[in-house]
């Protein structure tokens, strides 16, 4: 179990996605994860769960196009942040291992932790290289529509581990 208690240090929790989620179920489902995980997390020191969508490129070609989604993803991350990158070759973690490492990153006094979600074409320019993590959700591709639901759902799921609420069950 992850132990519970006070952190160390505020952090700001941030996750910075290729595309628009339109209006409709996926962002009423996404954006009530994410107003539950800031009302859970503010007990634990977390400032603020933010989401940041940048637009999909319009270049012809898939390498361009990734490279300046890249681009645009990497003028978000924050200095010193925790950058963990969405990549179906990623770590498979448990739900507690995630909330183990936010916790980690926290008394380990990162300000930030910015999740990464590329476009339908992947991620570039040198964002897996910068991970701190690279996590995957099974070994299945998703639609990056649904990856950003279920990241939203995990850090929910995280925030309530670490502050002992029942709604994770092992």
């Amino acid at each position: 179990m992850v132990a519970i208690g006070e952190w160390t240090q505020p952090m700001r929790i941030l996750i910075a996605a290729v595309g628009r989620l339109k209006a409709g179920p996926d962002r009423a489902l996404a954006e009530r994860y994410r107003e539950r995980a800031a009302a859970a997390s503010r007990a634990l020191g977390i400032r603020t769960i933010d989401l940041i969508e940048v637009k999909e490129s319009r270049a012809g070609d898939a390498g361009r196009r990734v490279t300046e989604e890249a681009i645009a993803l990497a003028s978000i991350v924050p200095e010193r942040a925790a950058a963990v990158v969405l990549d179906s070759s990623g770590d498979n973690l448990a739900s507690e291992a995630i909330a183990r490492q936010l916790r980690g990153w926290q008394d380990g006094g990162r300000e930030s932790v910015c999740f990464l979600i590329g476009g339908p074409d992947g991620l570039g320019g040198g964002l897996r290289e910068r991970a701190d993590l690279m996590l995957a959700f099974g070994a299945a591709t998703w639609p990056h529509q649904l990856v950003r639901i279920m990241l939203m759902e995990q850090i929910y799921r995280a925030v309530t581990i670490l502050s002992g609420h029942p709604y994770h069950r092992e």
